[in-house]
């Protein structure tokens, strides 16, 4: 084992050496990738859950869906922008750039989602199966009431798109919704 002396010169190292996760996936197949992305999406989806499930238990459902508001507030703005870089989009696309956005989601990996009756002025957005809502069926309990937390997220990420949109609920837990989805949001916007 060599000690390093006191002021001694560390050995120069390139960064991209030390960044073996990223070195990891340069050499994994494109499906391989995909398994990757879409368990790293249930990771993040599995924190997310966790992290309210403790704040439920240290204050209270309120308190824990009024955090999950306040995060979902900066939260979903980060994500349409780091989306929009990555597909080269810049504010103000309108109903096609939100459309298109709505797909490059971390819950798109792991939701089935749609988006109906789209035209340049207006489209529905439905989560077909919502994995949370899903996992809650499976173990007989009631839909989790996400519409607060739902109206935050969905308003601010369109927003961020495209300033002139405007987002409605169409049905979102604990309203009644239809077999067909869990929840249903319109986007409209007026053209200039």
């Amino acid at each position: 084992m060599t000690i390093q002396q006191p002021n001694a010169k560390l050995p120069t190292t390139n960064k991209d050496s030390l960044d073996e996760g990223i070195q990891l996936l340069k050499k994994l197949s494109r499906n391989q990738l995909i398994e990757i992305i879409v368990d790293d999406a249930k990771n993040w989806l599995a924190h997310d859950g966790l992290w309210f499930q403790a704040v439920d238990a240290l204050y209270g459902m309120d308190v824990a869906i009024e955090a999950d508001r306040a995060a979902w507030n900066k939260f979903t703005v980060i994500e349409a922008k780091r989306i929009m870089v990555r597909l080269g989009l810049k504010p103000g696309g309108g109903i096609p750039a939100l459309v298109e956005c709505l797909k490059h989601r971390f819950y798109a990996r792991l939701n089935l989602q749609q988006s109906i009756e789209v035209t340049a002025t207006r489209a529905v957005f439905q989560m077909v199966d919502c994995r949370v809502q899903s996992a809650r069926k499976r173990k007989g309990l009631p839909d989790f009431p996400c519409k607060s937390v739902g109206i935050v997220e969905y308003t601010e990420f369109a927003k961020a798109i495209d300033p002139r949109i405007k987002t409605r609920c169409i049905a979102c837990p604990p309203d009644a919704h239809p077999d067909s989805y869990f929840c249903a949001w319109e986007f409209t916007i007026t053209q200039d």
